[in-house]
Formats: C-alpha cells, structure tokens, sequence
C-alpha cells in the first residue's frame, strides 16, 4: 500500500487526545479508566481508516474498543469517522503493534481483530506478518486467559500460513471458513479492503482462534 504524506496529520492527532489517545502507557492495566463505563476490550492491530473498528464500536455499545494503526497519514482517516461518530466505547492508538506490551498488560484485552494484514509474501520477511509465532505470544501475554484472535484476508497464502502458524503455536481453530462472503455468517462488519475486493469478486477467508490455557 502506498501511502500518501498527509503533513498535517500529527497536528490533527495532537489536537484530539479525547479520540487518539496521547499517552497510552499511562493506562496500561487499568484501560477502563479510558472509557465512560468499564466493559470488555476487543482491539483491532491495523485498523487502517477505520471503517471496521467504528462499525463494531456502534453495533456493540457494551464493548470497549481500541484501533491501533502506525501510521498518522492513514489513522486521520479513522479519526474523522470517530469524530463524526462520537462513540463513547472507541478510541485509536497511533503506536507500533510490535509494541503493544508498552501499553498493555495480562488480561487488559478480550479480542484481538487482525484484518487484511500484510501478508509479507517473502520468507525472510517472515517475523513481520501478524501471525507469527512471536507477535502470537504478544497477543497471549496481553489477553484474558482463553482470549481470542479473530483474523480476515484475502491472500490465500497468508490464511494458509496463518493456520498452520495458529496450530503450531497450540491456538484452538473455533472457526474456519474459506470463502467467507458465501458463509451465511451474520452481522459481518466490512474493512475497507475487504468491501473492496470482494466487490472485485476475491474470496475473502476468516477465522477465530483462541488461546486454551495460561502458560
């Protein structure tokens, strides 16, 4: 994905801490002090512009959700849907993924959405995809015992690899479907990729895993 240079960006960030948090380290172990009620908390990694994290936020208002996107350019766009929204139970994080642990602890999140990740085709770019074995163990030490990952793409060879990737690190598969759009899964809430492609007629894969015991 080439990403424009929005200049102006990190100056929008800065001018709403309310909706992008400025500090969030500040809340590691105690997130619910971020939000108006204390709930779950399900975080998406790589929430682009938004569209995913936003339509969740307004269809599950007794959920707590974070958007964490790296880049400013492209969480500017999930900032605006947030600031027309004004959703009480959503706020972006413009931080690294492979950082997550700077900002979250054992048992602050419930749900981990990985949605149209980059898929790193080459080998030697292999510990940069979302589903490798170390960013698993990233997930696990911040998640609930029995927490889950929730993971949609489009690329074939990413589902495949993330599969096995699940299998070998012990995640148990509660749901696999390989061409998800003819499923009959009800209350999908559509990324911008994934709205995109399959209006292009690509198959688009899903799956739900989760974490069986504390280690």
């Amino acid at each position: 994905m080439r990403l424009r240079h929005k200049p102006w960006a990190k100056e929008k960030i800065e001018q709403h801490p309310q909706y992008v948090v400025a500090n969030p380290e500040n809340f590691k172990g105690k997130w619910h002090e971020a939000f108006e009620k204390e709930q779950p908390l399900h975080i998406e990694v790589g929430t682009g512009k938004g569209q995913f994290i936003t339509g969740m936020a307004k269809a599950n208002p007794d959920i707590n959700y974070i958007g964490i996107e790296l880049y400013d350019s492209v969480i500017v766009a999930a900032l605006d849907r947030l600031i027309e929204a004004d959703l009480p139970n959503l706020k972006l994080l413009n931080v690294n993924a492979a950082e997550l642990e700077n900002y979250f602890t054992k048992n602050d999140v419930d749900r981990v959405y990985l949605n149209f990740s980059d898929p790193w085709p080459k080998f030697r770019h292999e510990k940069r995809r979302l589903t490798y074995k170390d960013f698993l163990k990233l997930y696990e030490n911040i998640l609930v015992n029995g927490g889950e990952i929730h993971f949609k793409t489009d690329n074939q060879g990413l589902f495949e690899y993330s599969l096995m990737s699940f299998s070998a690190y012990g995640l148990l598969l509660k749901y696999v479907s390989l061409d998800f759009h003819k499923s009959g899964y009800e209350g999908n809430i559509m990324t911008e990729y994934e709205q995109k492609f399959s209006e292009q007629g690509n198959r688009i894969y899903r799956c739900e895993v989760k974490y069986q015991n504390e280690r």
